[in-house]
């Protein structure tokens, strides 16, 4: 067990904590969801309920071990003629990390890690929208975390929800970050620095 492991190493150590990139929530793309015509700024809001948030971590002699985040909120505001003006925001409470054990999560949750205590958000706010393709954007922005900012850029597939009442769309999001960079460096190298990081979420007209 990872946690185990992690403890007789180093006190403090656990599995690299996941970090957000959060992160992120996405920008649609326009001839996906914009009808002909549309004009000005659509505003989209996190749907919790449909949101995921996962992480997973490798370490040398022991399996994956995966977590998650399960306070956070998000926003999106969309400008169909001029896509290229649209905002993204996410948030995230670092508190709310759960790495399936009650120990293992108090340990992310402290000064080793996120030190939720002193540093209780994690942001992510976009600077640049880009489209690759018809079903994929890629966000470019700028991730603070453990009270250190960096870009991050996170590329999106999106996905239309036309059946449902209310105007949707879902994305699935995935990056990866490195721990290192944000001042996380408990349990490295048997640990490694670099988390896997997916969102799975649909966000709701508003």
């Amino acid at each position: 067990m990872l946690f185990r492991f992690v403890m007789h190493a180093n006190k403090r150590a656990a599995l690299a904590a996941g970090h957000l990139r959060w992160v992120i929530a996405a920008l649609p793309l326009v001839p996906m969801i914009a009808a002909p015509g549309a004009a000005g700024v659509d505003k989209w809001l996190i749907d919790p309920a449909q949101t995921h948030i996962s992480f997973s971590v490798d370490a040398v002699g022991f399996p994956r071990t995966e977590g998650e985040f399960r306070a956070f909120d998000g926003r999106i505001a969309i400008d169909f003629e001029h896509p290229a003006l649209s905002s993204v925001s996410f948030h995230v409470q670092a508190q709310s990390v759960d790495a399936g054990s009650p120990l293992l999560s108090d340990v992310l949750r402290g000064d080793a890690f996120f030190d939720a205590p002193r540093f209780a958000m994690i942001d992510f706010v976009s600077k640049t929208i880009e489209k690759i393709d018809e079903h994929r954007v890629r966000v470019a922005g700028e991730l603070t975390m453990h009270g250190v900012t960096k870009p991050l850029a996170v590329e999106v597939a999106v996905r239309p929800q036309p059946a449902k009442p209310r105007a949707r769309i879902a994305f699935t999001a995935k990056a990866t970050i490195d721990r290192l960079a944000f001042g996380m460096t408990a349990g490295y190298p048997a640990v490694s620095r670099e988390v896997a990081l997916t969102v799975e979420s649909e966000a709701v007209e508003h």
